[in-house]
């Protein structure tokens, strides 16, 4: 019989791998104007640094979460790591924009590092530590993006722009191995083989529908190039759907979908989305405008990062409180209160901007709330199916938070590109409706919050006694 590691060294090793994986989602960010002019790019081109990474990971996680399910969790991971790492390390010997494009979307793919967990952690933790467990996983991927804006921002100023993946890169390296060689392998395996026909429906038509949203920006939302692209991915997921549906052996069960848990959860995690994500976006660059806007803070890229740790905090916080909060109030009424309370926050900045306290008060209860519904919906995705379809579960609902993402960063990105005052600065008026209109998304992602079914405590049990 194999020798199991304890608990808290397997979850300090998925923690670890994930926190690689969030980090390099936004530490990006402050580094896209270096990375334009050093790689010689358009505004467009760099873009796509972001828009490929978006794109892999989308696809990668859900299929990666389903071979996890069918080989083994644990085998499946340490190739995940091995992915990301070579992807990393393709990015930071980068010299052109080509090569960084396709080094970024390598790394994406590894986005399947978190439904592989939660079913590590459903499989082999004992019943009283799966909760929160999941829960600081969960809270992993808020927290890790958070870091990486600020740690990208230092590292921009202070090094040269290879040191993101570097750095990274040594992390990664380390997650490997001792993910190789103290994360057991899952007993819990679902004989069946690889659908390469749902495969490539899945990829092409999300792929199609978040490139659509994500060239908003510059097609415009209602030219043909968006629609058109926006209605051939659309068409493709949908005979994704008619294939899976009649297939002995789907990648992803339709069946499972049309759980009410499962499909009120995956709501609930598109709502959160795309009401929260532009945050890590849109509060460093308000922060960045100058003064005589009369509302920016005539921030640094380094300080302007900064006003962001107070959300970190509360995420951290939140991450390891989940499972105390899962016991003492259900995950269910913590995913409505952390979308309340995000609400909330958005609220405050839509109404009261003109000082800096003001900001970080709006991103303290933004960490709040993100961590509380975070870890909740990592646990009710859990809860709702069985041990054998946790990874392919956990990969759909983190996809359907990406592609909430997506649509609320663009929408927000309209909103502001489309308030411009005549010296080609932004105007506050485009900064608030984008915080009403996140504070109405989140809103709604409360009630829908409602809808999901209280689940029973035994769902959380793993597999092994």
């Amino acid at each position: 019989m194999e020798e199991r590691a304890h608990p808290k060294v397997t979850l300090a090793v998925l923690a670890t791998a994930g926190v690689a994986y969030s980090v390099l989602s936004s530490a990006v960010l402050p580094a896209l104007p270096t990375l334009q002019h050093d790689l010689h790019a358009s505004e467009s081109g760099v873009a796509w640094l972001l828009t490929g990474y978006l794109l892999s990971a989308s696809v990668g996680t859900a299929i990666l979460g389903r071979l996890g399910d069918m080989y083994g969790k644990e085998k499946v991971l340490v190739w995940t790591l091995v992915l990301l790492g070579a992807g990393t390390l393709l990015a930071a010997v980068s010299h052109s924009l080509g090569l960084l494009i396709a080094a970024r979307v390598v790394q994406g793919v590894a986005g399947g590092i978190f439904p592989l967990s939660f079913g590590i952690v459903r499989d082999e933790f004992p019943r009283e530590q799966v909760a929160g467990s999941i829960g600081l996983l969960s809270a992993i991927l808020g927290i890790g993006a958070g870091f990486g804006i600020v740690a990208g921002g230092l590292i921009v100023e202070h090094l040269a722009w290879q040191w993101l993946f570097w750095m990274p890169l040594l992390i990664i390296v380390a997650a490997t191995f001792c993910t190789w060689r103290f994360v057991p392998e899952s007993p819990v395996r679902v004989p069946g083989r690889v659908n390469w026909t749902a495969a490539s429906l899945m990829s092409v038509g999300i792929s199609a529908v978040l490139l659509a949203i994500s060239e908003t920006t510059t097609w415009g939302w209602g030219s043909s190039k968006t629609l058109g692209l926006l209605v051939g991915g659309l068409a493709v997921c949908a005979a994704w759907v008619a294939v899976e549906a009649r297939s002995e052996e789907p990648l992803i069960d339709m069946a499972m979908m049309r759980i009410r848990g499962v499909w009120t959860t995956n709501l609930t995690a598109f709502l959160l989305g795309a009401g929260m994500y532009s945050s890590f976006i849109v509060f460093p660059q308000f922060a960045q405008l100058p003064t005589s806007t009369g509302f920016g803070f005539g921030a640094s890229v380094v300080v302007s990062g900064l006003y962001l740790l107070p959300s970190t905090a509360g995420m951290v916080v939140m991450g390891f409180a989940a499972g105390v909060i899962a016991r003492r109030f259900g995950s269910k009424s913590a995913a409505v209160a952390g979308s309340a309370i995000t609400a909330v926050a958005f609220g405050i900045i839509a109404a009261a901007h003109r000082h800096p306290y003001e900001l970080l008060i709006s991103t303290a209860l933004l960490g709040v709330g993100i961590g509380l519904a975070f870890a909740a919906l990592g646990n009710l995705i859990v809860q709702a199916v069985e041990p054998h379809q946790t990874g392919a579960a956990g990969g759909m609902n983190t996809v359907m938070r990406t592609i909430g993402g997506a649509i609320g960063g663009q929408i927000t990105a309209t909103l502001i590109s489309d308030h411009v005052a005549s010296d080609g600065l932004p105007t506050v008026t485009g900064f608030t409706d984008s915080f009403v209109l996140a504070t109405a998304f989140l809103v709604v992602c409360a009630l829908a919050g409602l809808l999901i079914p209280t689940m029973r405590a035994r769902r959380l049990e793993p597999a092994l006694d």
